[in-house]
């Protein structure tokens, strides 16, 4: 069978248009259901550790994962201090691709659908680990995730109250603004302690590149939940060591987690266990009312290959894409150089025409 030689491609402006089209909060409740339909496979997947480029200014990353029927990769950035130059902290985009062939099936930009897959693993993490009945959220931290945060709690997981707090008050006011009308009840805090305290999920979502206390020990009580979501590279942290050695926790993929998450805080062999177990049932989440857990969510390849997953399917009802002509597809596949004299015969055809 003859194989096209364009792939979609999905823009930033067809995705924007896409997610409206569906819903904000139906595509992350959609793509939270495709999360935990890989992570029940979790063992078919080809798993390792993001491939990090580290520099004074950031990092630079690929993040590779296959099921054995299609492979996909993100390439994403974190350079907090971009927003200085009126610049995103981060970048993505991303492939999938089909094993059987090795041809690319779909291309899209990845940091609007990376906003949304955060929040969905987020609301997937606190559906199955924070306490029953949960109504009231903590966001620690406002910047570009905070939003998608807010409403994945919401739909998924019944939150109907947030608290904003961030060192810079004009992020909360722009959060609060942005989630007017959301059906949230939103109150700005000006402190982290007056935030968490009461709150039954807290989550950490700041931007700095380095080892930083957003939650301390005694701001932390028993039946907590915490998803700790701003770690993503060596030397940043967000939580005390203090808050880890008291918190059940539950990591993606812990060889990741070691080298990216609050857990990088602890020793090599320090007890973890993986989200992908509880949900499939083979470790209890939650262990009782008491009990203060901790989703240390550093992002993983699986997710995005979730969210690939969803907006192929996704693109079916909606055809938010373009195509693009990026695959070599020569009348005979061991004549690529024949192709190339094709087309110079071409050109030289049109400019007699003209």
């Amino acid at each position: 069978m003859k194989t096209l030689n364009t792939v979609p491609f999905v823009s930033v402006e067809n995705m924007m248009r896409l997610v409206l089209e569906l819903g904000i909060e139906t595509c992350i409740e959609q793509i939270a259901g495709y999360i935990e339909e890989d992570f029940a496979k979790w063992q078919q997947f080809d798993k390792i550790p993001r491939v990090a480029s580290h520099s004074r200014e950031g990092v630079i990353e690929l993040m590779p994962t296959s099921d054995g029927v299609d492979y996909s990769f993100k390439y994403v950035n974190g350079h907090p201090k971009n927003t200085r130059d009126g610049l995103q902290t981060v970048t993505a985009f991303g492939l999938l691709a089909s094993v059987e062939t090795g041809y690319p099936v779909l291309m899209t930009e990845m940091t609007l659908l990376t906003a949304l897959r955060t929040a969905a693993t987020s609301a997937v993490a606190t559906r199955a680990l924070a306490p029953k009945g949960s109504t009231t959220l903590a966001l620690i931290g406002n910047g570009a995730q905070s939003e998608f945060q807010a409403l994945a709690l919401k739909k998924l997981c019944g939150i109907s109250k947030v608290r904003l707090y961030d060192l810079d008050p004009a992020a909360s006011q722009k959060c609060a603004r942005n989630l007017e009308g959301s059906g949230l009840a939103i109150t700005i805090y000006s402190s982290a302690e007056a935030a968490v305290e009461g709150a039954h999920v807290i989550t950490t979502c700041t931007a700095d590149k380095q080892y930083a206390t957003i939650l301390s020990d005694n701001m932390v009580g028993s039946g907590q939940h915490i998803n700790a979501i701003g770690g993503d590279c060596p030397g940043k942290t967000e939580l005390h060591k203090d808050v880890l050695l008291r918190s059940d926790i539950f990591v993606e993929f812990p060889d990741q987690t070691r080298i990216e998450g609050e857990i990088q805080q602890l020793d090599d062999d320090y007890p973890v266990k993986e989200l992908w177990q509880v949900l499939s049932g083979e470790v209890p989440g939650r262990e009782s009312d008491d009990a203060l857990t901790l989703f240390d969510g550093v992002g993983f390849a699986v997710e995005d290959f979730s969210a690939l997953r969803w907006l192929r399917d996704a693109l079916q009802l909606t055809g938010r894409f373009v195509d693009l002509d990026m695959i070599a597809d020569p009348d005979e596949p061991r004549d690529l150089y024949g192709m190339v004299i094709r087309e110079v015969e071409r050109m030289a055809n049109e400019r007699a025409a003209a």
